[in-house]
This record gives structure tokens, C-alpha cells and sequence, in this order.
């Protein structure tokens, strides 16, 4: 909507895991460097781990994107499933037919399967994200996966994508031989501060436009304060902002804007007091969040009508909209 006021080519902070605005910061660029390895080398297992909103999305399709044509992949985003049902999943997007078959002639078929891509010097991958979500027994039956191998390669490569409680998962006594089949292992870490600014206006120049807006001295402070580096949690303050500077009129993020949107994200979330982990924490706001973008819709059909908006603060989520 407010993409040609600030003359862009698409919105720069969709929330959207797109690889075109993947910012390698240090520990994203590590984690990319490792994955890519992994691939290369054929490593069975691979672990890539990080809190909700960092970014672990996005980079595993900018690694997909990059790979050679002799890549064969299964993606597993549903990971709330049984046994029978994750083996389906697995095959299904390997290609392979699933209706009316049982478990054993699932696996029996997926092993040939592998063999075949072998023969034909193909290398299969299977990405499991949500990773957290599978039970230990599940995690276990990936692991079977893995025994699928040759005299001198493994059939299939395993990248198990998760949140921080997933390292907890796999730490567990029951799941000591998954986890020493683990190659290779990274953590992305929040962004840090300076990233943060550079994160910012690397999406703004991928969008089109890096001098778009202007930010007043110590506003990104405070979005790097109020997201603690998580990449989707700056998307979405920053889209807000760039909004309610849209709805003013203005290409400057005054430091009054910011303290006003983030002021209300942290009172309507009880930011950094209700949870008990971090991870709790962003998911608490990113559900209050999903409120905020019906009102975005709503302020967007307005002004495409013609109406001149004000935006009020907020109250219990719901915005206020009243002609000036």
C-alpha cells in the first residue's frame, strides 16, 4: 500500500520468510557456511537451531535455493503427527505415492526410492522444521532414516530444524546415539544492536529504496530494544512504523512515532513478564500481533476509499479510527 510514497519495489518488512532479504549477520553467515558444508560433504545429520522469529526459515530456503540440480528435497513442515503419518509427509514430497499404504511398504518404498537416487548419483535431503514439536519416539524413527546408507555413503541427509527447546529434546539420555549422529550443529543468535541498523537498511535497499524513510537519532535503539534482535519482531515494528509515518505523511521516524508503537505492543503484551522463556515470550506478542494486521487491512480499505485517517492508540488491541 504505502509502497510508491516511499518509492519501492515491494514492502521491505513482510513478515514473509523470503530468501531475497535473508541478512547474513555473523551467526547467520556461520550457520549458512556450516549447512552448505554439511550438504557438500554429505553429512548424515545436521541440527539448526534459534528462537522464534530469527530467522531459521529463511535461511534454510536461501540454502535450498543455492543448491546444485542433483538435490533432491522433502520438506516437512507439519511435525504435530504419528509415526505413520511423518513417513507419509516424507515420501510425499519425495514424490512418491502415499494413499491407502501401511507403514512397512512406506518405508520399504522410500528405501528403494533412495537407492534409486543413489544409482542415478542424485543426493536426497530431507528438512524437518518445527522440529521441537516431534516426540522422542519420533525423533528416534527419523534417526532409523538414517541407517539407510550404502557400503561407503548415506542414502538420505537429515537438517532437523527447531526452536531452543529441541537441543533439551535431544539431550535426553533415550536419544544419546540421535544425537552423536549429529554432524554438524549451529545456533542462530539474535542480531546484535549495530546489526540491527544494518539489518534495517538492507532490507529497505533489497525492497528498492534504502533512504525511503529517515530515523531520528536513538529510534533504533529502541526497535533494537524492544525486538532484542529477533528479525521478525523488527519487521513487524518497523512495517507499523513505516505505516503510521505513511497515514502522517512523512518520510522521518520521529523518536515520538516510536515511542508510541512500541510502547503499545509492550503494554498489550505484558512484554518480558508473562512468559517463562524468551521464546513463550515472542509468541505471546506475535499472537496479539495478528489483531494489529486486521486493523492494517481495515486503515488500508480506508484511505484506498479516500478517507483522510488518524490513527489513535490502541485499546485492548483493537485501533480507533476517527476522522480528523
Amino acid at each position: 500500500m504505502y509502497e510508491s510514497f516511499y518509492n519501492l519495489k515491494s514492502k521491505p518488512f513482510e513478515l514473509v520468510p523470503s530468501p531475497d532479504f535473508l541478512f547474513l549477520s555473523r551467526s547467520h553467515k556461520k550457520a549458512l557456511t556450516y549447512l552448505k558444508y554439511g550438504v557438500t560433504e554429505r553429512v548424515g545429520f545436521m541440527l539448526l537451531t534459534g528462537e522464534v522469529g530469527s530467522g531459521k526459515t529463511t535461511l534454510i530456503r536461501n540454502m535450498i535455493r543455492g543448491l546444485d540440480s542433483n538435490i533432491i528435497l522433502s520438506k516437512v513442515f507439519n511435525t504435530k503427527v504419528s509415526s505413520e503419518q511423518l513417513i507419509s509427509l516424507i515420501n510425499e514430497d519425495f514424490g512418491l505415492e502415499v494413499s491407502g499404504k501401511d507403514k512397512i511398504s512406506l518405508l520399504r518404498e522410500l528405501n528403494d526410492f533412495l537407492i534409486d537416487q543413489y544409482a542415478k548419483k542424485n543426493n536426497p535431503i530431507l528438512v524437518i522444521d518445527e522440529a521441537q514439536n516431534l516426540t522422542p519416539e519420533l525423533l528416534e524413527e527419523v534417526r532409523m532414516l538414517s541407517n539407510l546408507e550404502t557400503d561407503d555413503a548415506k542414502l538420505l541427509q537429515i537438517i532437523l530444524v527447531g526452536q531452543p527447546e529441541l537441543r533439551k529434546i535431544l539431550s535426553r539420555p533415550e536419544l544419546r546415539q540421535l544425537r552423536q549422529r549429529i554432524s554438524i550443529s549451529c545456533h542462530i543468535q539474535p542480531i546484535t544492536k549495530a546489526e540491527t541498523e544494518d539489518y534495517i537498511f538492507h532490507r529497505l535497499e533489497v525492497a528498492g529504496n534504502r533512504d525511503a524513510v529517515v530515523f531520528e537519532d536513538g529510534t533504533i535503539d529502541a526497535v533494537y530494544n524492544f525486538s532484542r534482535g529477533i528479525p521478525r519482531l523488527i519487521n513487524i515494528v518497523c512495517d507499523f512504523l513505516m505505516l503510521s509515518a505513511f497515514v502522517e505523511e512523512t518520510r522521518s521516524i520521529s523518536s515520538d512515532l516510536v515511542k508510541e508503537v512500541i510502547g503499545e505492543l509492550e503494554t498489550e503484551n505484558r512484554f518480558w513478564q508473562d512468559s517463562d522463556s524468551i521464546s513463550s515470550k515472542i509468541e505471546n506478542i506475535l499472537k496479539e500481533i495478528e489483531s494489529l494486521k486486521k486493523v492494517t487491512s481495515e486503515l488500508q480499505k480506508r484511505l484506498a476509499a479516500g478517507h483522510k485517517e488518524t490513527v489513535r492508540p490502541p485499546s485492548r488491541s483493537t485501533y480507533e479510527f476517527r476522522e480528523p
